[in-house]
C-alpha cells in the first residue's frame, strides 16, 4: 500500500483510533491507581493525518500498512519523581505485551558525557477487547518525570534532536543544563524520603522526646489520632451529643491547626502535652459551653471536626493573653458564618470570663 493510500485509510480509522486512545489512557490511569502510585498526569494522543504523510516520506518503503506504524496512538505518564519513572514501567512490563524490539529504556544509554534527559519509551500490544476493531493494535508509552519532561519539551522546541544538533558554542550550557536538572530530581527523591521517613519515625520520637518534635502540619495530623488531642475531641463530642467527624476531607486542616498552635505561642509537641494535661479541663469546660452558642460552626456538616479541642485550647491562650487576638483564631480557621467577626469574638470573651470565674472561684 502506498503512502497515499495508508494516509487515506488511517484517515477513515481515526475514530477507531481515537477510541483505542481513550481507552488505553483508562486503562492505563486504572493500573496506576489500582498501584497506589501517585502520578502528576496521563495524556493521550492520536498521531495526526499530516504527520502520519509527513513520517512516510521521511522513510519510504518501511511501512506496508497501518499494523507497522507503532506510534498511530500514544500515551504519556508523567511522575512527580525519577525514582518512579522505573516503577511505572516495571508495572506497564507486567500487564501488557511489550514489543521490545521498538521499545527503549533510554535513561540507560546515556554515556557519562552524553548530551540530553530522557525517559522511557515502551510499544505496547493493546488487549484484543479494548478496540474490537483494532485487535492487538500497538501504541506508545513514555514514562518521563516532571524535570524530564520539561527538558525533553525545551529539546524539542529548540530543534536539538542529538547532541551533533547543537551548536558547537552552546553545546558546554547543555551539558550543565543537563546535569543541574539531574541533580534537581535527585534532591526532590531526597525530599520526598525524608519527608516519608519523618512521617515513619513521628510516633516514636513524640513517645521518647516530644520537646524536639516540632508542631508542623506531618506532627499534628499524627496528634489528632492520638491521646490527648483526639481524647479530649472526644469529650467534647460527647458533651455535644454529636460524632467527631474522624474521617473529615479536609487535608489543609493540621496545617491551619498548626499555624494557630504558632500564633498563640505554641510551637514544640512537648509543650503542647503539657500545656493539655494542665487545662485538660478548662478545655472541656469551654467548649462544651461556648459550641453550643456557635452552632453555625458545626451543626451545618453534623459534628465535630477533628482538633475542635486545639481550637478550643488556642482560644483560650488567645484571650488570656493580652497581645492575642480571637478573631485572628476564627480567620485562620475560617468559622465564620452568618455572624459577624465582631459578634463571634464577643460570645468566645464572654464564655471565657465565665469559664475562668468559675475555676477562680474553685
Amino acid at each position: 500500500m502506498n503512502s497515499e493510500a495508508l494516509v487515506q485509510a488511517y484517515r477513515e480509522a481515526l475514530p477507531e483510533y481515537e477510541r483505542l486512545r481513550d481507552a488505553v489512557v483508562a486503562h492505563t490511569t486504572r493500573l496506576l491507581t489500582e498501584a497506589g502510585l501517585n502520578i502528576h498526569h496521563v495524556t493521550g494522543r492520536v498521531k495526526r493525518p499530516a504527520s502520519l504523510g509527513d513520517k512516510l516520506r521521511r522513510k519510504p518503503g518501511r511501512y506496508t500498512g497501518l499494523e507497522d506504524v507503532t506510534d498511530l496512538v500514544g500515551v504519556r505518564v508523567i511522575t512527580y519523581f525519577a525514582s518512579d519513572v522505573n516503577v511505572v514501567a516495571r508495572l506497564m512490563e507486567e500487564h501488557h505485551v511489550v514489543d521490545w524490539d521498538h521499545s527503549i529504556d533510554k535513561s540507560r544509554m546515556h554515556d557519562p558525557d552524553r548530551f540530553g534527559y530522557l525517559g522511557v519509551h515502551y510499544v505496547l500490544r493493546a488487549e484484543p477487547d479494548l478496540v474490537p476493531e483494532l485487535p492487538g493494535a500497538r501504541y506508545e508509552v513514555q514514562i518521563r518525570s516532571i524535570l524530564q519532561h520539561a527538558w525533553a519539551e525545551i529539546e524539542h522546541d529548540l530543534g536539538y534532536k542529538n547532541r551533533e544538533a547543537v551548536p558547537r558554542e552552546v553545546r558546554r550550557r547543555f551539558y550543565r543544563l543537563a546535569g543541574l536538572l539531574e541533580m534537581a530530581d535527585e534532591e526532590f527523591m531526597a525530599l520526598h524520603r525524608m519527608v516519608r521517613d519523618y512521617a515513619a519515625t513521628l510516633p516514636a520520637r513524640v513517645a521518647e522526646d516530644p520537646e524536639s518534635v516540632f508542631i508542623d502540619a506531618q506532627s499534628m495530623k499524627y496528634l489528632l489520632s492520638t491521646s490527648p488531642v483526639h481524647d479530649l475531641d472526644e469529650d467534647l463530642a460527647a458533651a455535644l451529643r454529636v460524632p467527631l467527624l474522624a474521617g473529615w476531607p479536609d487535608p489543609e486542616r493540621p496545617q491551619r491547626l498548626a499555624s494557630l498552635l504558632h500564633y498563640v505561642g505554641v510551637h514544640s509537641v512537648g509543650g503542647l502535652l503539657r500545656d493539655l494535661a494542665r487545662h485538660a479541663a478548662e478545655v472541656r469546660t469551654f467548649g462544651a459551653i461556648l459550641m453550643p452558642r456557635l452552632p453555625e460552626t458545626w451543626k451545618p456538616i453534623g459534628g465535630l471536626r477533628p482538633g475542635i479541642s486545639l481550637v478550643q485550647y488556642a482560644l483560650l491562650r488567645a484571650c488570656a493573653n493580652p497581645t492575642l487576638d480571637p478573631d485572628e483564631v476564627v480567620r485562620v480557621l475560617d468559622l465564620s458564618g452568618r455572624e459577624t467577626l465582631e459578634e463571634m469574638v464577643a460570645k468566645v470573651r464572654e464564655v471565657y470570663g465565665q469559664v475562668m470565674g468559675h475555676s477562680a472561684a474553685d
